[in-house]
């Protein structure tokens, strides 16, 4: 997935086809092999590999480099390089972490497949099985249907993150190639440039803070940063360049007295200062509007020890140095990161008043914060504190592909992967004391959902902290979280405003899909037998050859297909029913039974609506329009939008004698401008049984103020009895039901 549209000239020449069977490299034209080209490219490869991998191993990638020459022949970058050049640079960038010899040469190899002749089989068969599952984990679909590109964004990414849940080497491979891309952006167009940065900081540079990869990270960030805002980025860069000098000071002597004390209590430590990254100063300019001579912490300081019980006694003296913020210490040494990452965070009253921060740590979880899952590869013993980052990284990973099973498409998959990967954590704790990590602003259905998807489907309430609250309360860390269920509760549509993570919102959107096919089944059977009647019979009595025949030209597999159809209003009734029935009578015909109105008992779900327009009740004349896609609207026969009645999408519709929902309907009062009469409005409202959704403040003219309600009603003899209430205040002038 190294773009090689964008980063490889137009003009390239056909590749040449190496055989399978492992041929003799030697025997292919000297002309056309680009191999003395890379040579010192090479050379540096290996060099760099050879501290840690043995002779065939670096055998196998000089003969992986000359595989990519051959292949890639005739290809160059936009920037006149040979096109190969890139992936041994990928290659380069794996090294440095100590990767293994198969994703190097995947790494080598991983444009083969999607820019050249070369298949996956070829690959396999030159290099082995393992190696060429990598190079297809990271190729992009090369056979998109026709759509968007950001469509075609998200089937890639869709892809990829599948492959990932298998080998997370996928991603390795992934991330260090977008990063020697965005190294080496200049010789594109200003507009790719932009969008191959909004890229990267919106996916790239999130996944490898997800998988611990803090360095990896950093980089991606202020090269996407300079990429999409130059002009941003070289006037903030200038600007912590000329505020570094006294700042820069400051920082030396808060190092100074933090290694002095250190050495006073017997503490060995490593203590770093450190610049801010360019890309965290914006953001953070950004979401505090802050001009840059207020955001003091540009600088932090990172201690280093060699225990985790040198951690808290590093806590304590500088908390005995300094002065700490309140509420700005946290320990995920305790508690680490999803992604494993293990620090002692907090913030110093410095000299001046200038806030610093300070992180400690051990070594150990030093280089897991820098490199992450990659960690992996350093740390060889197999008991090693690296392999926790390991772990949690496959579990996010297996969330990942649990949130792709329930997406409806591709793009629903990227928006929820999206909104994962910017987790600002809270940490409360089940009933049994277990921790549950959730996002920041999580809710109550966000912890159930976290729990078990059967907890968050059947959710009604929660009590944190003992006390019973409303499942769309936001947790705070620390809190005891304890879901209510009931058998019979399902989720509601209504959640899907407020749930913060992508687990929530994917089984909210599944349940209601599923939900909505049974609701619109069983509508469409409603509206066939209607439809049915008008030519004298009924569905149970249309024979089953009958249907057998007509399906093919319904074009539908089965009836329940057809029914679905009907009830989304993806097909006419009348239609359908000609189609099934013997009768000559013409479709629409309402002659007979059929004549009667559709019966509405506000039990149909998602498949039935009203119109905000008019926002019909029960007991108002109403009259039915089917929508493709969402079923029945209803609206009121005086509805402005009710236009052209002789369409056949029309249809008489009525009401049940019970209906069992409450609808919201539109009043406005007119009232002398008095204090408390809002109060008095309310309370009325409440105490004729009914909620008020919405109170509008409409205008104010001299001593009289216009108010708008939007209340809920049973009926219209519920509406009258609140509107009869309302008319008793001395206060209300004129009181009207508006739609």
């Amino acid at each position: 997935m190294g773009q090689a549209g964008e980063f490889e000239s137009a003009t390239t020449q056909s590749p040449i086809r190496i055989q399978a069977n492992g041929s003799d490299m030697s025997t292919v034209r000297a002309e056309a092999i680009q191999v003395d080209d890379i040579t010192p490219q090479v050379a540096d490869l290996c060099a760099a590999l050879g501290s840690y991998l043995d002779a065939d191993s670096l055998s196998q990638i000089r003969a992986a480099c000359e595989f990519g020459a051959i292949a890639h022949a005739g290809q160059y970058r936009k920037s006149g390089e040979p096109y190969v050049t890139h992936p041994i640079a990928v290659a380069k960038l794996l090294g440095e972490v100590h990767f293994d010899g198969a994703t190097l040469i995947a790494a080598i190899l991983h444009d083969v497949v999607e820019d050249t002749n070369y298949t996956k089989d070829d690959i396999a068969a030159r290099f082995g099985a393992e190696v060429a599952e990598l190079v297809d984990g990271v190729t992009k679909l090369t056979q998109i249907p026709s759509g968007s590109r950001r469509e075609a964004q998200a089937e890639n990414f869709q892809k990829m993150f599948l492959a990932m849940s298998k080998d997370i080497r996928v991603m390795m491979v992934k991330l260090a190639d977008r990063l020697h891309n965005m190294r080496t952006l200049g010789a594109l167009t200003p507009a790719k440039r932009r969008r191959i940065a909004r890229e990267t900081l919106d996916i790239y540079a999130p996944i490898s803070g997800r998988l611990g990869m803090n360095n990896l990270r950093l980089q991606l960030e202020n090269l996407g940063f300079r990429a999409l805002y130059p002009t941003r980025y070289r006037v903030l860069s200038e600007a912590v360049r000329r505020a570094r000098g006294n700042r820069k000071e400051i920082l030396g002597q808060i190092e100074t007295r933090i290694r002095d004390r250190l050495e006073e209590e017997g503490i060995r430590a490593r203590v770093i200062g450190r610049e801010k990254h360019l890309w965290g100063i914006y953001q953070k300019m950004r979401s505090k509007h802050l001009p840059f001579r207020e955001v003091y912490d540009l600088y932090a300081v990172r201690i280093i020890v060699d225990s985790v019980d040198r951690c808290y006694r590093v806590l304590g003296a500088v908390h005995n140095l300094y002065k700490p913020y309140l509420n700005r210490f946290k320990d995920y040494i305790a508690i680490p990161k999803a992604n494993g990452y293990q620090s002692l965070h907090t913030v110093l009253f410095g000299p001046h008043g200038v806030p610093i921060e300070v992180q400690i740590r051990t070594g150990e979880m030093h280089v897991m914060a820098e490199t992450g899952v990659a960690a992996h590869w350093l740390y060889k013993a197999p008991n090693s504190a690296a392999n926790a980052s390991q772990q949690r990284a496959r579990q996010w990973l297996r969330k990942v592909l649990d949130m792709q099973k329930r997406a409806g498409d591709s793009l629903e998959f990227l928006d929820n992967v999206r909104i994962d990967l910017f987790p600002d954590e809270v940490y409360v704790f089940t009933p049994k004391g277990e921790i549950v990590e959730l996002p920041r602003g999580a809710t109550a259905v966000d912890f159930a959902y976290a729990i078990h998807s059967d907890v968050g489907n059947h959710c009604v309430a929660a009590r944190i902290d003992r006390r019973l609250s409303s499942l769309k309360t936001p947790l705070e860390s620390g809190k005891n979280v304890e879901i209510i269920t009931a058998n019979t509760a399902r989720p509601n549509p209504s959640w899907l405003s407020f749930v913060v993570t992508a687990k929530a919102r994917a089984n909210i959107r599944h349940y209601l899909k599923n939900l909505q096919q049974e609701e619109a089944l069983a509508l469409g059977k409603r509206l066939l037998d209607k439809s049915l009647m008008a030519l004298g019979t009924q569905l149970k009595e249309v024979p089953e050859e009958r249907i057998r025949t007509a399906l093919p030209q319904l074009r539908a597999d089965h009836m329940d297909q057809v029914l679905t159809d009907l009830g989304l209003g993806k097909r006419l009734a009348p239609l359908v029913a000609r189609q099934l029935s013997d009768s000559e009578e013409q479709p629409g015909s309402t002659s007979g039974e059929g004549g009667q109105s559709l019966i509405i008992k506000g039990t149909e779900g998602t498949v039935v609506t009203f119109g905000r327009c008019c926002r019909p009740i029960p007991g108002d004349p109403v009259v039915g329009y089917l929508s493709s896609g969402k079923g029945i609207v209803i609206h009121r026969n005086t509805c402005r939008n009710v236009r052209d009645r002789e369409s056949e999408k029309w249809m008489e519709v009525g009401w049940a004698d019970k209906v069992q929902t409450e609808l919201p309907v539109e009043i406005r009062l007119e009232t002398n401008n008095q204090k408390g009469v809002l109060a008095t409005v309310a309370a009325t409202i409440a105490g004729a049984d009914s909620n008020i959704e919405n109170v509008a403040l409409d205008e104010r003219t001299g001593n009289v103020t216009s108010l708008t309600f939007v209340i809920s009603v049973r009926d219209r003899v519920h509406l009258a009895r609140v509107m009869r209430r309302l008319r008793s205040i001395p206060q209300v002038l004129k009181l009207q039901r508006t739609v």
